[in-house]
């Protein structure tokens, strides 16, 4: 049944003092404006509106061409006010001043048309920084993921979510919590790493930051998006509930409750035959009644009306508006459909109840109220947008420092790295110097920027040969193919700049791009992990040569590199670096910044077959029941520096803070600590990255045979040395268990420190003590980590 209230402007006028008083809590101002609203003006207020999307064909999100035909006129669509408005900036090229102008008189138009002068909240994305045109691109989630740096990811964040705030948005569709699970799916560089700790942690790093600035974070893409058959976007995912459980779903937990995210948006997927969006037991009785969630969660785009037109689980808009308003969705993006005629007639005729309506709209109003949007002070326009930048120099030093870590040395033969001086440098390869290699497809060069060609990129981008050429004076280049199609004209060329060269560095990799127009990127999905168009063959060529070469991969996925693994002298694995990757690439490339990446995923030896992470058990590793190895090339936590480590006294300490002899106790209820000492045997500073990984050799259910449950960049001077300390709670040893429950379960286990998944330097043997013990949503998440310098001799000279 729809309101009986009155709602005339003399009634709105009187609970004035208390919708709008600002010393009453948010659920109290809404919950005094609710009963003055009308049917239209309370769904007004649960859709978004795209004024910028048309039906060209090349649109940036899925089926978009289908669905925004009909969306009503501005005029009309804002006449009872509106919920959103949909990527204003990130649309279109728009001056960054020109943009927050345009925006102000939107919303100034959305405030004058409706009663009770609410404004719109405004969201972007803001993946890979604010996707808007002169901003700084920093790199892919995954290059976040390899640099094994929370602290950055945050800083990083925070100049994003700055820069939104500055121009009037309100909200960031990021980070991306899909834990990578087949690397064949083109939206693998968006994922930040194959492990759910590393999703988690440098997720709820970026969630600060971006909150802390005053925008809400949107977690994306809740949940099994990247799991599905075949690496296949929006194809359904064979996924069982303890899947689902203990890798997919940690990362969104340890967002909201160690970053403090405001929005969840829903996955694309449909999981055992259940679309997320109409998920009840996910986005209700998960999400919010065991996790405490009270924000708001929006819509992926047109997610709503798929369930009718992809998924077949609703026979019309309105079913599917009912679907996804029961399951939990509160706002339908990017543009009014579902929620507005067909769920107006539903709600009239009965079929739909306006509790449901109200349900999502108070959460609506609360974070708009907590937004500042309904005091009477509030501004449209920015005081200071004369002074509006959205690529300054803070921006560009924190992009270039993320890009610098998260650079992974794969293999350095020899020590042909870094290059020398006096060496004569071929630079060949289809990657080599084309800007847009160090870009992901959501970044706005890519995602909007092709459509304006006229308009230009935005932002200074130099490419690898660009930024090589200034730090290396005998440099030739020869592109020798592209990086699609089959011409391979260009190889012959290539490969005698090779054998002419004393190194030749080899740059391939990807094009990002959205939906087949690109080789990676939403809706770019790979039938295998060999490297795209001819770029396999380029390199047996080139590597047949027999002069050193250094491979340069530069990719949104790990590929597959065959004989290259074990041929080339040395190998540099970047994903999307950003626009200053080209001058991280050169300045490791020739020693003024020592390599500090480690792999966020494997890299894969061969390129067909079913791709794996190395969160397996032990039948999902190499048999003798199988003639296919899936043994990586390069294992996830891989990487190398220019300088060497020891790592000794590994020793395990009770919570007194005794050092106990194996197997140490650890009570199910309790923690432990373990150190290491790290010391640089070489000649320059570096860092290290240490690892701790559990393993589990005998479970109630089958367990990952390692996972990874801290982490810490080390940075040491030369013939220096640093303690690293992590204490662990038992309760990140849980997993869901034979009956479905999360559980503590005593018995051996293993603490291994290591410098990779692979790599183990001291494995610690821990016995678990007590009963079964049952963990909630609110269980220890992080194992705490502390690093700290050591003083006195080296061990070679203690007494």
């Amino acid at each position: 049944m729809t309101s009986q209230l009155p709602v005339d402007d003399r009634l709105a006028s009187t609970h004035a003092d208390r919708w709008r008083d600002p010393k009453l809590r948010p659920d109290e101002r809404a919950d005094a404006l609710i009963p003055l609203m009308s049917l239209e003006e309370k769904l007004a207020q649960l859709v978004g509106l795209w004024v910028g999307a048309d039906a060209s064909g090349e649109g940036v999100a899925p089926h978009q061409t289908d669905m925004v035909e009909h969306t009503p006129p501005w005029s009309e669509a804002i006449r009872h006010g509106l919920g959103q408005l949909t990527r204003p900036f990130g649309t279109a090229p728009v001056d960054p001043v020109l943009g927050a102008r345009s925006l102000a008189a939107s919303q100034a138009q959305i405030v004058a048309a409706n009663r009770f002068g609410i404004p719109a909240q405004v969201h972007e994305e803001c993946l890979t920084g604010f996707a808007a045109w002169r901003a700084t691109v920093y790199p892919t989630p995954l290059s976040w993921g390899a640099a094994f740096d929370p602290e950055l990811v945050e800083e990083m964040a925070g100049l994003i979510g700055r820069s939104m705030r500055a121009a009037g948005v309100h909200q960031g569709l990021a980070p991306v919590l899909d834990v990578t699970r087949d690397y064949r799916w083109g939206r693998t560089e968006e994922t930040i790493a194959e492990d759910p700790y590393l999703v988690g942690t440098i997720g709820a790093a970026y969630v600060r930051g971006l909150e802390r600035a005053g925008v809400v974070a949107t977690l994306k893409h809740f949940a099994g998006y990247s799991a599905s058959r075949g690496g296949r976007n929006l194809a359904p995912t064979a996924m069982g509930r303890r899947e689902l459980a203990d890798v997919i779903l940690p990362p969104f937990e340890m967002a909201l409750r160690l970053g403090g995210a405001r929005s969840v948006m829903n996955s694309y997927a449909e999981i055992d035959g259940v679309p997320a969006a109409a998920d009840e037991d996910l986005l209700t009785r998960t999400l919010r009644e065991q996790w405490g969630f009270d924000g708001v969660l929006v819509a992926d785009y047109f997610a709503v009306r798929f369930l009718q037109t992809l998924h077949g689980v609703a026979a019309d808009a309105a079913a599917a508006a009912r679907l996804a308003l029961r399951a939990g969705i509160d706002v339908e993006l990017p543009t009014v459909d579902a929620y507005g005629a067909p769920l107006a007639a539903a709600v009239r005729s009965g079929e739909i109840s306006e509790g449901l309506v109200d349900r999502a709209l108070r959460r609506v109003l609360i974070q708009k109220i907590e937004l500042g949007l309904l005091d009477e002070g509030w501004q449209e326009l920015p005081a200071d947008v004369e002074a509006l930048r959205f690529d300054d120099e803070a921006n560009q030093a924190v992009a270039l420092r993320l890009a610098r870590q998260s650079v992974v040395l794969l293999r350095n033969r020899d020590g042909l790295l870094p290059l020398a001086d006096h060496q004569r440098v071929a630079l060949v390869g289809p990657v080599a110097d084309d800007a847009m290699a160090m870009l992901g497809c959501y970044t706005f060069p890519l995602h909007v920027g092709v459509h304006h060609p006229e308009h230009g990129i935005g932002v200074e981008i130099p490419s690898l040969r660009e930024a090589l050429a200034r730090r290396h004076p005998q440099l030739t280049h020869v592109p020798g193919t592209d990086i699609t199609g089959d011409d391979t004209s260009g190889i012959a060329a290539a490969v005698q700049a090779a054998a002419d060269a004393d190194v030749c560095v080899l740059a391939v990799g990807d094009r990002a791009g959205m939906f087949g127009r690109g080789t990676s990127g939403e809706g770019c999905d790979a039938v295998d992990l060999e490297l795209p168009g001819v770029q396999a063959e380029l390199v047996r060529a080139v590597l047949a040569t027999g002069t050193p070469v250094v491979l340069v991969v530069l990719s949104g996925r790990p590929y597959a590199l065959g004989d290259a693994a074990d041929s080339a002298s040395a190998i540099v694995q970047a994903f999307f670096p950003g626009q200053l990757g080209g001058q991280a690439l050169a300045e490791i490339l020739t020693g003024a910044v020592d390599p500090s990446g480690r792999l966020p995923v494997s890299v894969p030896r061969h390129a067909g077959g079913l791709p794996g992470t190395y969160l397996t058990p032990i039948l999902g590793r190499r048999s003798k029941v199988s003639s296919v190895d899936p043994t990586p090339a390069f294992p996830f936590g891989h990487g190398l520096s220019y300088t060497t480590f020891e790592w000794d006294d590994a020793e395990v300490s009770d919570a007194s803070g005794d050092v106990t002899a194996a197997p140490a106790t650890w009570p199910v209820d309790g923690e432990v600590t373990v150190g290491v000492t790290v010391r640089n045997t070489g000649t320059r500073a570096g860092t290290e990255v240490v690892q701790l990984y559990l393993h589990d050799p005998v479970a109630q259910t089958t367990r990952p045979v390692v996972r990874l449950i801290g982490y810490a960049r080390v940075p040491v001077a030369p013939g220096g040395a640093a303690r690293v300390s992590f204490t662990v709670p038992a309760d990140v040893t849980s997993f869901t268990g034979l009956h479905g429950r999360r559980v503590v379960e005593p018995g051996e286990v293993q603490l291994r420190l290591s410098r990779s998944s692979a790599d183990v330097v001291a494995s610690l043997a821990l016995r678990l003590e007590g009963d079964e013990r049952e963990v909630g949503h609110h269980r220890e998440l992080l194992s705490r980590v502390r690093v700290e310098p050591v003083t006195g001799p080296a061990p070679e000279d203690r007494p």
